[in-house]
């Protein structure tokens, strides 16, 4: 079936649901769908695992990213409900590839990922966020996997990353149950890593971090992140073996020269090399 209606002028185009904005070495990825609390449409998935593919393929002046929501009401509400109405197995597993897709695009990224919560991040959002290596929240967040509550289970990784973050015995009390925490909760347990009071603080919060990691040698926090999310759950051997090749690794860039130079030249090291080594 062929659409046959005109175009729409430019000025009239509808807004994208993912926007990217660049601040310096910083970027921000903002979900726009403030309507749907952000809901993770199929649509909005795709374009968010394409924003990630082309942040990693960015040359080497990206130093972090900063993972929003816009509306202030929500992070991310979860999936798009109605958009799973009917769905067959075999859809259902095309949609949660489609999520998997969306937290392998967020680990691959050679820089930080800093989820910024700032109202609910619940299923599909919680486990959006799960994906970035750090969770900040405001004091009016509330986090949850509800997917029991539908019938469903966690199905863009919240059975994977929760127990890592939290712990199995939390992880599954939280998975069973269905139930909603506030930010003190999420705190207390280790899933939010930094608290701020309203949305403008946590943004600079989260800035406030990504210009500490711009400072460091960019390839070296690269290496770091590799291991890091290439050694969970991994049996300690395996662990082991992933830390020495990215401490091997880390010998062959220009940072690491650098670095040892200046430290043993008592000043500021000036370091080159990209996020990509």
């Amino acid at each position: 079936m062929t659409d046959q209606s005109p175009a729409r002028p430019a000025d009239e185009q509808p807004s994208p649901a993912v926007r990217v904005e660049r601040d310096g070495r910083i970027a921000t990825v903002v979900i726009d769908r403030p309507k749907s609390l952000n809901a993770l449409s199929p649509e909005v998935l795709d374009e968010l695992a394409r924003v990630f593919a082309e942040l990693s393929d960015e040359p080497g002046d990206l130093a972090g990213v900063i993972l929003a929501g816009e509306g202030g009401r929500a992070f991310v509400a979860g999936a798009d409900i109605r958009a799973m109405t009917g769905l067959t197995p075999e859809q259902g597993t095309e949609t949660a590839e489609r999520g998997h897709a969306v937290a392998a695009a967020v680990e691959a990224l050679p820089v930080p990922v800093i989820a910024a919560v700032d109202g609910f991040a619940l299923g599909g959002g919680l486990e959006l966020a799960l994906a970035c290596d750090l969770i900040y929240a405001t004091d009016a967040s509330r986090f949850g996997q509800p997917e029991v509550k539908l019938g469903l289970i966690p199905g863009f990784g919240g059975t994977v990353r929760l127990p890592r973050a939290v712990g199995a015995a939390r992880a599954k009390e939280l998975i069973y149950t269905g139930r909603q925490i506030g930010t003190d909760e999420a705190v207390a347990i280790g899933l939010v890593a930094k608290r701020f009071a309203d949305r403008d603080a946590l943004l600079a919060g989260a800035r406030e971090t990504l210009d500490l990691v711009a400072a460091n040698s960019a390839s070296a926090v690269a290496l770091a992140k590799r291991v890091l999310v290439s050694a969970a759950g991994t049996p300690t051997a395996t662990a082991t073996e992933l830390e020495i090749a990215g401490f091997r690794d880390a010998f062959g860039t220009a940072d690491q020269r650098e670095g040892v130079a200046a430290f043993l030249e008592k000043r500021e090291p000036r370091f080159t090399d990209s996020a990509t080594g």
